[in-house]
C-alpha cells in the first residue's frame, strides 16, 4: 500500500460516520494551508460553505467565474460572502486566450459544435481550475452520489491522478431531501433559479430549466446529441464546475 493509499484509507475510517462540521475541521487541521473547497454556488456547495463560514474553518474557498454566469449566481455569491464574512477567491479565464477564442469562433460558438463547447469549457473552467488547485493537497467538493448514475461509484476520498491530490466529497451520501432540509432549516442563501426548475446551474448560455420527467442534468448543453455522464470517460465527474465530458487527457 502506498503512502497516499494509506492516507485515504485512514481518512475514510476516521470520517466514516463523522458529522459534516467535525469532518471538515479534521481535514483542515490535518492538512493546514493545503485544503481548498470549490463552490459553484449550487445547493450542495452552499451547505458546505455555510458550515465553513459559520465555524470559521481554515480552508481556502474558491470559485471559477467563467464570465458567463447567471446574475442570480453573482447575487448568491455576494450574499454568501456578506453573511459569513467569507472571502471566496475567484479564478478567471486567461484574458488573451478567451479573446482569441471568441474572435476566431464567435461569442456563442458553443452551439455550433461539441468541440467548440469543450474548448470553451477548457478555457473558462479547466485552465482556471488548474491554477486554483496549485499547492492543494485536499480538494473538497459538493459531489453527491444522487446527482447522477456516474457519481454513484464515487468514494468519499479519492486520489485524482490528473491534479495529483486527494478529493474529499463530504456530502457524497446526502440525498436531495437532506440538502434541501439543511438549506431551509438554516436559512442558508441559495440560488433562486433552483425554484424555477434549474437543478444544475452552470453558465447562462449552456443551462436551462429542467422540464417535468427529464433527467436532472437535462438542462445542461441541451442542444447536444452527445451523451453526458455515461461512464465511458477516464476522469469521473468531479463537481459541477467540471464538464462531465472532459476526459483526463483534457485535464493535463
Amino acid at each position: 500500500m502506498t503512502v497516499i493509499e494509506s492516507q485515504i484509507t485512514q481518512l475514510e475510517k476516521e470520517l466514516e460516520n463523522m458529522p459534516l462540521k467535525e469532518a471538515l475541521q479534521l481535514v483542515a487541521a490535518r492538512f493546514p494551508g493545503e485544503v481548498a473547497f470549490s463552490t459553484s454556488f449550487g445547493m450542495e456547495d452552499q451547505v458546505i460553505t455555510h458550515v465553513i463560514g459559520k465555524n470559521k474553518i481554515p480552508m481556502k474557498v474558491f470559485t471559477l467565474d467563467t464570465g458567463r454566469m447567471f446574475n442570480e449566481t453573482y447575487e448568491v455569491w455576494q450574499s454568501t460572502a456578506n453573511i459569513f464574512d467569507l472571502n471566496i477567491d475567484p479564478f478567471y479565464p486567461d484574458a488573451l486566450e478567451i479573446q482569441n477564442f471568441v474572435n476566431e469562433r464567435g461569442i456563442n460558438s458553443m452551439y455550433l459544435s461539441v468541440d467548440n463547447r469543450k474548448e470553451c469549457c477548457r478555457i473558462r473552467k479547466i485552465e482556471p481550475l488548474k491554477r486554483a488547485l496549485k499547492g492543494v493537497a485536499i480538494w473538497v467538493t459538493g459531489v453527491r452520489a444522487a446527482q447522477s448514475a456516474n457519481r454513484q461509484n464515487f468514494k468519499m476520498f479519492e486520489w485524482d491522478e490528473a491534479f495529483q491530490l486527494i478529493k474529499f466529497n463530504p456530502l457524497l451520501h446526502w440525498s436531495d431531501e437532506d440538502v434541501a432540509d439543511f438549506i431551509h432549516q438554516n436559512n442558508t442563501p441559495y440560488n433562486k433559479l433552483h425554484d424555477q426548475g434549474f437543478l444544475s446551474i452552470g453558465c447562462a448560455p449552456c443551462t436551462r430549466a429542467v422540464q417535468f420527467g427529464e433527467d436532472a442534468r437535462a438542462g445542461r448543453w441541451w442542444w447536444e446529441d452527445s451523451k453526458k455522464e455515461c461512464g465511458l470517460h477516464e476522469t469521473k465527474v468531479l463537481a459541477d464546475i467540471v464538464d462531465p465530458e472532459l476526459t483526463q487527457d483534457n485535464l493535463k
